[in-house]
């Protein structure tokens, strides 16, 4: 027996219209691909989440005049957002707002990531979309932000940061 096609879906399971239609932007997964994003430094500030872009390295073995890749993205959330429970619900909300949002108005050629606040899940989903595509706008023509510099660990000349010299300094 077939299902009626007029059944009601829950809230959860209703994919975005862009969604399935198979336009979800390609994800970052890898550690060294958020590391690389969080150093280009260009990134905005919202109430309910982080965004931060950087170009995609592919874009610079293109020939000129190529097409560039679509955007590509990743999503974080910090154990200061809560429990693993509380960090998934936040990570579900910022996918499907990517999934809503990114194939209209993110730029080919950045990777983006989203890193979720502890106010993603107060938030309503409208206002997440507002300031989803408010921030694609804003950190596309962004400059990098000031500080940091080379972005490594500061430390004494030689490796050693520690207070204690080294037994080849004549340490214990």
């Amino acid at each position: 027996m077939d299902a009626p096609q007029d059944a009601p879906q829950s809230r959860t399971t209703d994919p975005a219209p862009e969604a399935a239609a198979g336009t979800r932007p390609a994800r970052l997964k890898r550690r060294g691909d958020f590391l690389r994003v969080a150093a280009a430094r260009r990134k905005v500030v919202t109430a309910g989440f982080i965004l931060q872009a950087a170009p995609n390295p592919a874009v610079r073995r293109l020939p000129a005049g190529a097409t560039p890749p679509g955007p590509r993205l990743g999503f974080t959330c910090s154990r200061k957002v809560g429990n693993a429970v509380v960090r998934n619900r936040a990570r579900r909300r910022l996918r499907a707002a990517a999934d809503t949002v990114f194939p209209t108005d993110a730029r080919p050629g950045l990777d983006y990531v989203l890193i979720g606040r502890q106010e993603t899940n107060d938030q309503t989903f409208a206002r997440l979309l507002e300031d989803l595509r408010k921030a694609l706008k804003r950190v596309a023509e962004a400059r990098p932000t000031p500080g940091g510099g080379g972005g490594g660990r500061k430390g004494r000349p030689g490796g050693r940061s520690g207070g204690r010299p080294s037994r080849a300094e004549g340490g214990a």
